[in-house]
């Protein structure tokens, strides 16, 4: 187990150095720091824009790959640059991280589980009711778009607060209200009520993918072998299809729990941007349009590390599932 793990990890150091340099060299290429002193008045002369950008590591006068090299030595010292307003990277990531992580962690960890139980029910009542009616569901959510979704969840909130409840239930803006002092649950609670709709927005269509395929792998071991003959030890019907067939029809399932986080991820940069939430996925926007090359590059750095960080928890539900791996 030690030894498959290691491996693993070596791997991912790997594809993370390879993922980061992609992205650092491409925004480079791509992006152009220099048009952000094009619109000043006054005009900025040509020695002075140069000094600047040479300051922020960001002159396209300089080679590439000597760029590069400032960037990447930075960053094995913790050191991300800075941003073109002059600012550290490093001090605007750091609030940002825990906003995003926040929202994704627990939309991925919500919208897996109900994924998972959804499917499982579906397969155990196969063309019941309870099949037919999640099937239909879970196809309609992924013909819709997470933009779309999360403005009906936003006209649906606003009709539930003002029809139904009679007061604000579903907050549609912002992470928490400006200057709410109710004390510590009060503050709780007013966290609670803006984490409520972009979590849906994006647990819901993880809950429809989810659910079609565990709802796949769980027909595939319903007539297996090996859930007769637990069958016909004496496990009664409930013991043996947890036990046995679920645990079973989970082992692809957490493979695919990596790739989702990456979805994840992508959309929540259109939930944030929505609901009005500033994270890494509304800076990373911003930051295309400012030509903010350091920032972009940082960014794609934790996407590539947080993708791989979900690849190493999968790794490690596959091997709590399967013996085998823990074997080798």
């Amino acid at each position: 187990m030690a030894g498959f793990l290691a491996r693993r990890l070596l791997n991912y150091a790997v594809l993370v150095v390879v993922a980061a340099s992609l992205a650092y060299l491409l925004a480079a290429t791509a992006l152009d720091p220099r048009s952000n002193y094009a619109d000043r008045t006054p005009k900025p002369p040509p020695a002075v824009v140069d000094a600047q950008l040479t300051e922020l590591n960001l002159n396209d006068k300089t080679p590439l790959l000597q760029r590069y090299a400032t960037w990447a030595g930075g960053v094995l010292h913790g050191d991300f640059g800075k941003a073109v307003a002059g600012s550290p990277v490093n001090d605007d990531l750091k609030r940002r991280m825990g906003v995003t992580f926040r929202l994704v962690v627990l939309g991925l960890v919500c919208g897996s589980l109900l994924g998972v139980l959804v499917g499982a029910l579906a397969a155990v009542r196969q063309y019941g009711w309870f099949d037919r009616l999640s099937t239909g569901v879970s196809f309609v959510v992924l013909a819709v778009p997470v933009v779309v979704l999360a403005n009906m969840l936003i006209l649906v909130a606003i009709w539930a607060n003002d029809r139904v409840f009679g007061h604000q239930v579903f907050l549609v803006s912002g992470e928490y209200s400006d200057g709410h002092d109710a004390g510590f649950w009060g503050h709780v609670i007013d966290r609670l009520q803006h984490l409520i709709l972009p979590t849906v927005s994006l647990s819901v269509g993880l809950i429809a993918v989810f659910s079609r395929y565990q709802r796949n792998m769980m027909l595939d071991v319903l007539g297996a072998d090996f859930v007769r003959t637990a069958r016909a030890k004496g496990l009664s019907r409930r013991r043996a299809l947890t036990r046995h067939a679920l645990r079973t029809a989970l082992i692809p399932v957490v493979t695919y729990f990596a790739f989702m986080f990456g979805a994840l991820l992508t959309g929540a940069t259109f939930t944030e941007k929505i609901f009005g939430w500033h994270g890494l996925g509304e800076q990373l926007i911003n930051s295309i349009f400012t030509n903010d090359v350091n920032t972009v590059a940082a960014i794609s750095l934790l996407a590539a590390v947080s993708v791989l960080c979900a690849s190493l928890a999968a790794d490690l539900l596959h091997a709590a599932l399967d013996p085998r791996v823990r074997a080798r």
